[in-house]
């Protein structure tokens, strides 16, 4: 997914106030830079779309206090970045907690949050490195990066590269990472019903 700066350094209340509405593009903070993001197509929407409803089915069926709101923006701790998952999971009683949920659909704590996944594409260096980084530092518990195309570097996936589920878990603050490829079935600790292999995802 191409990336662009779009502006000067700004505040994340700048972002959030400067935010089009209606806008073909969505637009992150990345370490106070707005960065327009293209919305996701084909087969990035295609697996964002059928895992978001894997993940409803499963919180309808066991009967979980969460839920998959169509878009929110997640403030980083230094409030220096904004993003906004292609999923995430959160608990209806953690964020009524939330300063800014209803009003902005902002999450600002990580206890709100049981999953975020974010589908790679050509910014992959975001996903591995700059989003792991700021989820672990809010003590989100569990992060996937699902790299169908194996895009991501080596030293993330692998050599040779080929397309790869990265589950970070929070393990004494700190993400330990569980890699999925091919029929392995993914192991989710908030959906450990989940019952889907890393090519189901990918087909």
């Amino acid at each position: 997914m191409t990336q662009a700066a779009i502006f000067p350094t700004v505040t994340f209340d700048e972002f959030i106030a400067w935010y089009p509405e209606n806008s073909e593009n969505r637009y992150e903070l990345h370490r106070g830079v707005i960065v327009e993001m293209p919305k996701p197509k084909g087969k990035h929407s295609e697996i964002a779309g059928f895992l978001g409803l894997e993940i409803g089915r499963q919180c309808r069926h066991r009967q979980l206090p969460y839920f998959v709101p169509r878009e929110c923006v997640v403030r980083s701790l230094s409030a220096e970045s904004g993003y906004e998952p292609d999923i995430i999971v959160l608990d209806r009683q953690e964020v009524s907690k939330e300063p800014r949920w209803e009003a902005e659909s902002i999450i600002t704590m990580g206890s709100s949050v049981r999953l975020i996944v974010e589908v790679v594409s050509t910014n992959w260096r975001v996903d591995y490195m700059t989003k792991a980084a700021d989820y672990e530092e809010m003590g989100i518990s569990e992060y996937w990066v699902i790299d169908y195309l194996g895009l991501g570097g080596r030293r993330f996936i692998g050599n040779p590269k080929q397309p790869t589920i990265s589950v970070y878990q929070l393990i004494d603050g700190e993400y330990e990472i569980s890699q999925f490829r091919g029929n392995n079935p993914i192991e989710s600790p908030a959906f450990p019903e989940l019952n889907l292999t890393a090519e189901q995802i990918f087909a």
